[in-house]
């Protein structure tokens, strides 16, 4: 494992260094980690697309991407290096990152150089926002069991169906769906894959309202909604493969799990009193913050683990997987301290009342979603076992049946 830059990526972060001070507010020594800014609001919005636009305009977007799709035509690690520095300043995230990182790539994999041509600059400056049109009631971690139909008609297709917990929906511009093309087929087979524009005619958004009080996952009806061939993305009943594509990028780019850390813990049994001095002197605190030390620190060098094989050229490991699944785990065991040590007051979620703008109320109510969204802890773990540990599959005996075979209900 090398933890050093090498000379050529330490020039990049210099350069980094020097945009991101020239154009963003560098969070002062002290202060809590940064925290998600609340995917809602339409100055939050402009100003996630205006920094989207300078960054583009400063050559930071699409860093990995070739130069003929806009790109810089750098490294994986030259991508990390800048996760690594934005992250010391309090910019607008949440809102464009996963455009570029995760659905876009799809496209240029799959899509005609014209389609490219029309929707990669605009995405890559934050003009328009992209969002993942997969899950539905019955086809959550079996993404392939979903039923949202597309019947060919001459050079359209007509949809029909539901998506749900879908991300973002509200504000984006267009989605990446997925959709069933020939039920009697097995079900992995039967799928093909499209990209939609979001205000097409038939498309109905119901925001869902989220225990933490945001309200940033939709349901997403269609009800005879058009969609031209040109808009298909790999070939007909082919739409699995695409779709892994997807989710091998939203994998690797949701594997570092934000929120309150051991360090913004330490901070708060620092400032806190228990019996009138300071959390941290008392024997049980510390040992729980060394727990999570150690795990911290564990993700820390397996996220360099992954930073070597990238700054090596090679592709990254099973290292993405295990760190969303362990640091998806410690957030809400962190929030969950994290309130009892705030006494009563952990009860208190307004932001203008409670002890650090009830940073860890508001994670620990958002923590369980970390534990589904890309790929659930359960399916992660069959990850690992199968494709890393090789040991043998789950039983699957649905997976050479006929779709339209498969008993429901």
């Amino acid at each position: 494992m090398d933890f050093s830059d090498t000379p050529q990526e330490a020039a990049f972060r210099a350069e980094v260094r020097a945009f991101l001070e020239a154009n963003a507010k560098r969070r002062p020594p002290g202060e809590f980690s940064q925290r998600p800014h609340q995917l809602d609001g339409a100055e939050v919005l402009a100003a996630a697309k205006a920094w989207q636009a300078k960054k583009a305009e400063a050559g930071f977007v699409g860093i990995t991407w070739d130069p003929k799709y806009g790109g810089r035509g750098g490294s994986q690690i030259q991508q990390v290096i800048y996760h690594q520095e934005e992250a010391q300043f309090d910019v607008p995230r949440g809102f464009c990152e996963r455009s570029v990182d995760i659905y876009l790539p799809t496209l240029i994999a799959y899509a005609s150089q014209a389609l490219l041509d029309r929707h990669l600059r605009p995405g890559m400056r934050g003009e328009e926002i992209w969002c993942q049109l997969f899950s539905e009631p019955a086809a959550g971690s079996d993404l392939a069991a979903l039923r949202t139909r597309a019947e060919r008609d001459g050079d359209d297709w007509i949809v029909n169906g539901q998506k749900v917990w879908t991300s973002r929906a509200h504000f984006s511009d267009y989605g990446l769906l997925v959709t069933r093309t020939d039920p009697s087929a097995p079900k992995h087979a039967g799928l093909t894959f499209f990209f939609v524009d979001m205000r097409s005619p038939g498309i109905e958004l119901r925001r869902i309202r989220q225990i933490g009080g945001a309200s940033d996952f939709n349901e997403v009806f269609f009800k005879d909604v058009r969609i031209p061939d040109a808009q298909r993305l790999g070939e007909i009943n082919g739409g699995w493969k695409v779709a892994m594509t997807t989710l091998q990028n939203e994998r690797l780019a949701t594997s570092e799990v934000l929120g309150p850390d051991s360090e913004d813990l330490f901070l708060m049994a620092s400032q806190l009193e228990i019996d009138g001095e300071p959390a941290i002197r008392s024997a049980a605190v510390r040992e729980k913050l060394a727990d999570w030390l150690v795990q911290t620190q564990g993700l820390k060098y397996t996220r360099f683990r992954t930073m070597t094989a990238l700054s090596r050229g090679k592709a990254p490991g099973p290292e993405a997987t295990i760190g969303k699944l362990v640091g998806a785990s410690k957030l809400q065991d962190i929030a969950s301290f994290g309130i009892d040590l705030l006494g009563l007051s952990g009860a208190v979620t307004d932001h203008e009342l409670a002890p650090m703008d009830a940073w860890f109320q508001e994670a620990m109510l958002y923590a369980p979603g970390r534990r589904i969204a890309g790929g659930t802890d359960e399916i992660l773990r069959n990850i690992i076992a199968e494709r890393v540990l090789g040991l043998p599959g789950d039983v699957r005996v649905d997976k050479d049946v006929p779709f339209n075979r498969i008993p429901s209900g």
